[in-house]
This record gives C-alpha cells, structure tokens and sequence, in this order.
C-alpha cells in the first residue's frame, strides 16, 4: 500500500488517493478464492475442488477481483489513515480509480476531526437566580410527607367527600361493554375530579348506573361518546392524616421535633434550588463558549449525536411502557421526521464537546490515577456497589472524561461574574414623559425540578462518530462507501478519545429524536444498567 496523495479539501475533509501494489492484491485474490470457490460450478470438479488458475481460465482472471478488493481496500484505508496521522469522522466515500492484475487504486473521501479556534471563554458573564425557600415551600413538604403516612379506616357509613371507594365497574357503549372499561377492587378517590361525584351517599353493597360523556379530546374511539357506567361500591374507606406534631417527626425521620424537621426539610430544598441554579449558570455560560468557537463541524459527527438523541428516547419511551411505535403514531411523527428535529440541537451538543475539548486542551487539564480512584468510589458509594464491580460496566477512559470535563466547566465558571434576573417591564407601562418604556431583556430561569425528584444528569463527553451507511461490495469505477472494519465501543459506553473507525459497517436504521436539552457535563457518574 502507498499513499499518492493526501488533498486537504473544504469543510474537513480529506481525500486520499492509495494504491495496492501486485502482491497484496494477488494475496487478497487467493483470500477471494478461497472464500468463494464454493460458490462456483467447474465441469468435472466438486464444488469448492477447483483449482483457481481451473476457474480464472473458465471465467476470466476478473472473477475474483470485486470481492478481492473488498478484502484489501478497509486494511489499505486503514494503513493510509495511520500514515497521513489523520483521525476520520464517519465511514468515508470511496472511488475505485483502476484495477488490473498489477493492483487496484481507489479514492478515500473522508471528513476529519475539525480544528477549534476557542472563542472567549474568561470573564463571560450569565444571569444566576437566588436560592430562596418560603415557609409555604417547606408547609408543603411536610404535607407531603403527611399524605405518604396517611392511614385509610373502614367506615361504616355512604361515600363522602374526601373519602376513597373501592368499587368495580363495567362501560357500555350503546349498551355493549367496551375494551378498557372494566376493573374490580379500584380504589376511587371521592373529589379526585372524575366521575366519582356521583358515588356521594352510595353505601357499601349499593350498585347503580352512572351517565358519562367522554370529552372530545379523549381517545379517538370513546371522544365525546355517552356511556354508562354500571358501579358497585364494595368498601367506604376514609383517610386519616397524621398529625403535623414531634411525634410525627419521630415516626417519619430521625429527628425528635417537628422544628428540627422542618430545619432539615429547608437545607434540602435550598440545597436543590442551589444545584439547579448552579447548573443553569453553568449552561448558560457554556453556551455562550460553544456559540464562540471557530469550525467547520462536521455532518457525521451531528448526525452520530442526533441518533444517540433518538435511543435516548426510545429507551424512555419504552421505560414508559409504551411500544416507540405506537408513540411515532400517536405523536403523528415518523423516523425521518424526529430525525429531522433533532439536527439542531444536535449540533449545539457537537459544539459543546468540541468546545469543552480545546478548553481543556488550551487550559492543560490533566487527571491523575487517584482522582479517578476517588470517583471510581464516590461512584459506587452512590450506587450501593464495590469500586472494582462499578469498574467492570464503566470505563476508567469514560471517567476521566467526565473528571476532564468538569475541571474544563470550573474554569469557565469560576472567572465568570453573575449577574441578576431583570424583571420584564409590564406591556404598555409609560414612562413620566408619558414615552412607552423600552421593554427589559429577560433571561428565562432553567425550570426547578419537582421536591424529591432526582435533577437531570449533564455530559459532555463525546463519542467518535459513527458510520452513516452500510457497506457495500466495490465495482469498478463506481463510488462506493468504503467498508473499514475495527471494533465499536460497546454499546451504552461513551468512547474517551476519537479514534479511527476501522471496523466493517453495520446497517443502519433509520432513526430520528425529540431531542434532549443540551448538557455541559456530568456531576454523576450513570448507573450501570445490569
């Protein structure tokens, strides 16, 4: 193998001009023949008995060229890219150029990891909101916390409101029952919003016919449709709230007054508008680093993020229980279309990892092999498993990453200046002079996550993009996609460093995503699923 030329080309992309000599061809051939030769009818021999100059002369020496250049050109691409010290991004695009008994030359397309000019990244400023926690935030906790140890009593007395029924029940549509209608042993709560109203006064063993009409947005074979239902009340039950007192707090947490509760309820809930805030500064702050750099991204790369987009949300989607099919219908989307919809913010995430590399490149962040121990057992801690188990599902490449990254973040954030949320002027306001004010610029807040729920995990590390096609077997003087064979990085793990693509294509599917928001990096290290 030898590289005639290496064409620097627009938008990163290179173009590699390589020649298989003779003998590597003719090496391929022999592998060509013996994978083939079984395939092959030659009057007088078995299948797969012939020998090969036998089936040359019958056919033509040609017969073996197609697949011997299959097998010779992804080690030739492969030695080209190692020798001109590129690093690819996707599968290239290749034109065979000539083939001959003396060898083959061909023509490798292929985008490169682009170079990044940072823009400024010291001194940014963003709006950062104040952490504020009021006694109704923390009346609510508690009352929570009272719904959760709530106690439900028999009674014997007719439904009430604020009490729970427990009932069965069967639809009919135009007296027939219909799919989804029926359920036995459900506990209704009187006041809930539903039909349960008509239940008021009924006592245990009553049964009675209730009238419903669904409403117009309701599921498309039961909207706006009247239907009745034929309910029977089998238990009254009623709900007893604890007391809002220290016993309470005995009896739900480790502390012996409701006051020490309720101190420790405020440290929680301003320790997570804190860290919501924080990451909102930071978001903020790291999209305005993204939007400053200078470079040509390239496609592979965004359409590689848009597809990790998209298993994302099958995985939710199905986390939900519900087939990513049936959501597409639902949605009235398809696989192109969500695809689609995921291109830009799509590349806002390419332009984040590029970004955070060249600052941690140009800043010279570094992680030594004890601080990926610590994470390693901050990790485990946090998942209830052992440091050298958590090692065998993640990665110490995957590790230092995030650790690179979130030192690349501090960096950035530790030189910005914070500033306040300006208030929106009312519309119409008029000044003294009786001019309309100017309306205010606002910088929208990062919503806060619901008490209790756990805050959405950032990343940032990037993964090597993938191949956007399958392979195909090269004919002479055609383009093709070329086929480099090398292993994938498994699946579900983020690769640390872009690398070479030297595997053979997989087939795709077509994919596409509502995308997720953008995120900077990760705080915790993912669970592994087991």
């Amino acid at each position: 193998m030898s590289v005639k030329n290496c064409e620097k080309l627009e938008k990163n992309q290179v173009a590699l001009t390589v020649e298989v000599d003779a003998a590597a061809f003719d090496a391929a051939i022999e592998k060509a023949y013996r994978k083939v030769r079984h395939q092959i009818n030659v009057p007088g021999f078995r299948k797969g008995k012939a020998p090969r100059k036998m089936i040359e002369n019958l056919y033509g020496v040609e017969i073996f060229y197609d697949e011997a250049i299959n097998i010779a050109m992804p080690d030739a691409y492969v030695a080209a890219v190692s020798e001109e010290k590129l690093e690819p991004v996707g599968y290239p695009e290749v034109e065979l150029l000539s083939v001959s008994k003396d060898g083959f030359s061909f023509k490798a397309t292929v985008y490169v990891y682009p170079e990044v000019t940072l823009g400024q990244y010291k001194g940014l400023s963003a709006p950062k909101g104040e952490v504020k926690v009021t006694e109704e935030d923390i009346q609510e906790r508690l009352n929570q916390l009272a719904e959760r140890n709530t106690r439900m009593l028999g009674v014997d007395r007719p439904v009430e409101n604020g009490d729970v029924a427990n009932i069965d029940f069967e639809g009919f549509l135009d007296n027939k029952p219909f799919d989804g209608g029926k359920g036995e042993n459900f506990d209704l709560e009187i006041g809930s919003g539903s039909f349960e109203e008509q239940l008021a006064g009924m006592a245990a063993g009553e049964e009675k016919d209730i009238d419903i009409t669904f409403p117009e947005d309701y599921h498309a074979d039961l909207a706006g449709k009247a239907v009745v239902f034929h309910v029977k009340v089998n238990a009254v039950k009623r709900k007893e709230v604890p007391a809002l007192d220290d016993e309470f707090a005995k009896d739900v947490s480790e502390f012996d007054t409701l006051e020490e509760l309720k101190k420790d309820i405020e440290a929680k809930i301003a320790a997570d508008r804190q860290n919501a805030v924080d990451h909102a500064f930071e978001e903020a702050l790291m999209e305005q680093v993204a939007e400053g750099i200078q470079c040509d991204v390239p496609q592979p790369m965004v359409d590689e993020q848009a597809r990790r987009f998209v298993e994302n949300l099958k995985m939710q989607i199905q986390q939900q229980g519900i087939p990513y099919e049936q959501y597409l219908k639902l949605a009235g989307l398809d696989d192109e279309s969500v695809m689609a919809q995921a291109q830009t913010p799509a590349l806002r995430q390419v332009r984040l990892d590029l970004a955070l590399e060249a600052l941690a490149k140009a800043e010279g962040v570094e992680v030594s092999d004890e601080e990926i121990e610590a994470e390693y057992e901050r990790a485990a801690g946090q998942y209830g498993m052992k440091a050298e188990d958590l090692k065998k599902y993640i990665d110490q490449g995957t590790i230092k990453n995030q650790l690179v990254n979130t030192k690349a973040v501090k960096v950035v954030v530790d030189s910005a200046i914070a500033t306040k949320f300006e208030e929106k002027a009312p519309e119409g306001e008029e000044s003294a002079e009786g001019e309309e004010k100017p309306k205010k610029r606002t910088t929208k807040k990062a919503a806060e996550p619901a008490e209790g729920e756990e805050k959405p995990k950032k990343r940032a590390s990037k993964k090597a993009a993938e191949p956007t096609e399958g392979e195909e077997k090269p004919k002479k003087r055609t383009t093709k996609k070329a086929a480099p064979k090398d292993a994938e990085a498994k699946e579900g793990e983020e690769a640390p460093k872009k690398t070479t693509r030297t595997r053979k294509p997989k087939a795709e599917k077509a994919e596409g995503e509502e995308a997720p928001k953008k995120t900077t990096r990760k705080k915790k290290t993912e669970k592994p699923e087991e």
